[in-house]
């Protein structure tokens, strides 16, 4: 059975933060939240991590669109070919935020992701996120958890979650109640922006 910890955005707790990080490194998933949907993690570099959440999610590693949760811009150049000026000015502006940027991925990615000609970046403009990939040193893969019911698209309530999915995965993390409004998607792999899907987020950033 998972663990349920609490964590508060304005003042994520050091011990918590290691805590969660320490189930990441073991291979653990974890349940976060973002400054959308809560969401589903493990450690970009665990296979053994990346199996699972795709298991649960029904679909094979290579086809998965996982997001790529990062700290900062700074990370982008590990996984993303360079990008020109325009699109580093739309990053820029929007991140960190409630964007998911699809951009070319280089020869770097994991062995799991190199069929992919492009990845989905996500900087969210969440403390506790943030801090969980900047203490682990790697990004995050990421997904959000949808809920069954046809009338509420995201569970919000961290209790509720946890009763869902305290089997399934090694830590959930309260966080607070979520948003249910899932991350814009802007496409930057080519050469305009293409809104694959308008959520929370501005669109005048770009």
């Amino acid at each position: 059975m998972a663990e349920f910890i609490k964590i508060y955005e304005n003042k994520p707790n050091e011990a918590a933060i290691a805590k969660v990080v320490k189930v990441l490194r073991d291979g653990g998933l974890i349940i976060y939240p973002t400054d959308t949907v809560y969401g589903l993690g493990c450690d970009i570099t665990n296979t053994k991590a990346l199996e699972r959440i795709a298991k649960i999610k029904g679909i094979k590693l290579e086809k998965a669109n996982f997001s790529f949760i990062c700290h900062d811009l700074s990370n982008l150049s590990d996984y993303v070919r360079q990008i020109d000026t325009p699109t580093f000015k739309i990053l820029k502006r929007a991140l960190p935020g409630p964007y998911t940027f699809i951009l070319p991925g280089n020869n770097n990615l994991p062995k799991e992701f190199k069929k992919k000609t492009t990845v989905g970046i996500r900087v969210p403009d969440n403390s506790i996120a943030l801090e969980i990939v900047k203490l682990l040193g790697n990004p995050i893969v990421s997904t959000s958890i949808r809920d069954e019911d046809d009338v509420i698209e995201y569970t919000t309530d961290p209790e509720l979650i946890f009763e869902k999915w305290q089997n399934l995965v090694d830590l959930v993390i309260d966080g607070g109640y979520g948003d249910n409004v899932g991350s814009t998607i802007i496409d930057l792999s080519g050469d305009e922006p293409i809104v694959v899907r308008e959520g929370k987020g501005n669109l005048s950033i770009l």
